[in-house]
């Protein structure tokens, strides 16, 4: 284990210590075999490279991501990307399973579906409603497959795994308003969001951010207003506001230290841009939270 964002634990899978077990591209577990030895509880935690999907069949799960909480109480698929602090809590009847997994095993499912899987970028929870049988008989094949060592067995886990994302993919897309995501905006703006995950805290022009990418900065916000509603310096923006999210929620900077490492070179014009796009100053939303 490490640490990072002040004092969030880092970890590999939850509680251990070790590098990535084996020799697998992904670890399969029921939710019990972890969280009951933590008495029902993960607490907030990071994953600095892994992919989870938390699948819920019964039972009562309270999900954290970045400081927000739901509550699951049927049966849903959670997606956790890599860096999303996350922490949950489970009812002791809770039954499900958590499916773990690093780039390699995305690279190879987005090489057999010839795009890539937006769904992943973004922590997600998607109901399976008619479809839990079907999505239940996934899974249960996958851990069965996980656990013993028939002939094709990576093969057969690598399927499995992409008859998944292709499920979570269509539910996604069923939630979304119709729009034009050919291959090469889904690139763009793939290319886009890890420079800022890479620059945002040097505040660096959506100009410098387009030349870069090799386009203009209006095809920029062209392409960030039509994948994601916002204009790409929202999108810095917003990531920013993250990040100063999760500082005030796991660690115990000082508003001046938090300002300082977000690269604000003052903490009065760090405090107004907090509350322009939050709606409350960071010491406010500070002791929102407190008693949370």
């Amino acid at each position: 284990m490490k640490t990072s964002l002040g004092g969030v634990p880092l970890f590999q899978l939850y509680g251990e210590n070790q590098a990535w077990p084996g020799t697998d591209l992904l670890h399969c577990e029921s939710i019990p075999a972890r969280s009951r030895l933590h008495h029902w509880e993960i607490k907030p935690h990071q994953h600095a490279d892994l992919f989870q999907l938390l699948y819920v069949q019964r039972g009562q799960a309270q999900v954290e991501i970045e400081g927000q909480r739901r509550q699951i109480s049927e049966a849903a698929l959670q997606v956790v990307p890599p860096l999303t602090v996350h922490g949950f809590r489970f009812s002791a009847d809770i039954q499900g399973h958590v499916l773990t997994f690093g780039p390699a095993l995305v690279a190879d499912v987005e090489q057999r579906l010839g795009a890539p899987l937006a769904v992943l970028t973004a922590a997600g929870c998607y109901p399976l409603g008619r479809d839990r049988h079907h999505v239940h008989a996934l899974i249960a094949t996958l851990q069965q497959e996980y656990q013993g060592n028939a002939p094709a067995r990576g093969a057969m886990l690598q399927a499995l795994v992409t008859a998944l994302m292709v499920w979570i993919s269509r539910r996604q897309q069923l939630g979304q308003a119709p729009r034009n995501r050919d291959e090469r905006d889904q690139q763009l703006l793939g290319q886009y969001l890890r420079l800022v995950e890479a620059h945002y805290r040097e505040h660096l022009s959506v100009e410098t951010f387009a030349t870069r990418l090799g386009i203009t900065s209006l095809q920029l916000n062209q392409l960030c207003r039509e994948l994601t509603g916002q204009s790409a310096l929202q999108v810095i923006h917003q990531r920013l506001l993250l990040e100063a999210r999760r500082s005030l929620v796991y660690t115990r900077m000082s508003i001046g230290q938090l300002s300082d490492s977000l690269g604000f070179s003052d903490p009065t014009y760090f405090a107004r841009f907090f509350k322009r796009l939050s709606g409350k100053t960071p010491n406010g939303y500070r002791r929102s939270l407190q008693g949370h």
